[in-house]
């Protein structure tokens, strides 16, 4: 068992979530992107991105 001390010096334990014994393989497929025009760095630091491509809103719906 690994143990480590948190910033309190106090030990905790590490448990990774183990993988699965028969994982299944994944195909992923990323569209090719083109180099486009980029926010300033101030504007950039506001939404998380100097992409405009990229700056996509995040609606947390939730499931159903």
């Amino acid at each position: 068992m690994d143990v480590m001390a948190n910033m309190d010096g106090q030990a905790c334990t590490l448990n990774p979530t183990p993988l699965p014994a028969m994982p299944v393989v994944a195909m992923a497929y990323v569209p090719f992107q083109q180099f486009s025009s980029t926010y300033t760095p101030e504007k950039g630091l506001e939404m998380g991105t100097i992409f405009p491509d990229l700056d996509k809103p995040f609606l947390g719906g939730g499931s159903k």
